[in-house]
């Protein structure tokens, strides 16, 4: 399946830019695309979300998916040394999707602008960073 974040790319992008960077530019791409906006209709279709439970039991599967990915990307950072040997990379992505999700919830406003995404991008990991030369 192909998805806005992708996810091979991202997980290529392992050791290149910056982390804080390579996540907040697959965030904007996750959360700024259509299909992100199928998730507020997965949200008020009781049946449809019954039928996805049966195949996919947890979560919404475009941000499940995504979480997926940038935990592989994460843990490809942290085999390089730029995060803590110690980070927990699975908790790392679903706290990015769960907070990048609240950043981009309110369709009525502007989308969140670069520096707003950098920053909550940026207070999720940067406990998890490793001092790069």
């Amino acid at each position: 399946m192909s998805h806005p974040t992708g996810g091979p790319a991202l997980r290529r992008s392992a050791g290149t830019g910056t982390v804080v960077g390579n996540l907040t530019a697959a965030l904007t791409a996750l959360f700024g695309s259509v299909a992100v906006a199928i998730v507020a209709l997965i949200t008020f279709r009781d049946e449809l979300r019954a039928r996805l439970r049966r195949t996919w039991p947890a979560g919404v599967p475009v941000l499940t998916e995504a979480a997926e990915m940038i935990a592989a990307y994460l843990h490809g950072e942290r085999e390089l040394g730029r995060l803590d040997a110690a980070a927990d990379v699975d908790t790392l992505a679903f706290t990015l999707i769960g907070a990048g999700h609240m950043l981009f919830a309110d369709r009525q406003a502007a989308p969140p602008d670069a520096e707003a995404v950098r920053r909550t991008v940026t207070s999720v990991v940067a406990g998890s960073l490793t001092p790069q030369p």
